[in-house]
């Protein structure tokens, strides 16, 4: 069993967030999904973005690190889009991190914004669809394949499609095949760390 931090996306912790926790739970995983935007869903990602930005990324990205806070060392780190920032973060400084699972987004680990090189004994997975014009058009992607060049145990997962929020079943963008295959991805990886 792994115990798992789970970050929303800028929409919020929307229905199909919650059910993906609940898939994890389901097989035996502990799931800890905080609710970043105190129960505000938004009805597209700009204005999402938009919420973040009022209240300030800084300030956002530290209120989910806080969500760390008293919980175990040993966590599973894992976000939908924005939330990979924080997840990513705690992934790469807070100690004791067993494994790190990213969706849609991924961050660099070298240049002047990283968070420092990928932690050694780490594993991760990085899941993202070859056409999104996000993860792929604003270079996540070379972001993910850095870390599969440099850490010792990483993955990346290319789905055929141009979604970004592919495996939340409450939005238009829900993927249903790719969500099984990432699904079944995800679990695999918690069932060996």
């Amino acid at each position: 069993m792994a115990e798992i931090l789970l970050f929303h996306h800028a929409q919020g912790l929307t229905a199909g967030v919650r059910a993906f926790a609940d898939a994890l739970r389901a097989a035996g995983h502990r799931v800890h999904a905080p609710d970043l935007f105190g129960g505000r869903i938004f009805a597209s990602i700009e204005e999402g973005l938009a919420h973040i930005n009022e209240v300030g990324f800084d300030a956002m990205r530290a209120r989910a690190e806080h969500c760390a806070d008293g919980l175990p060392s040993d966590l599973v780190y894992a976000g939908f889009s924005f939330g990979v920032v924080p997840a990513q973060k705690l992934a790469q400084t807070r100690p004791g991190a067993r494994g790190a699972l990213f969706f849609y987004s991924c961050l660099p680990i070298s240049g002047e914004w990283a968070f420092g090189p990928w932690p050694q004994g780490v594993p991760v997975q990085i899941h993202g669809m070859d056409r999104d014009p996000i993860f792929v058009g604003e270079g996540d992607i070379q972001a993910a394949r850095e870390i599969v060049g440099k850490a010792e145990d990483a993955e990346l997962f290319l789905y055929a499609g141009d979604q970004h929020y592919f495996a939340d079943n409450s939005l238009p963008s829900f993927d249903a095949d790719a969500t099984r295959l990432l699904t079944r991805r995800v679990l695999d990886f918690l069932d060996r760390i």
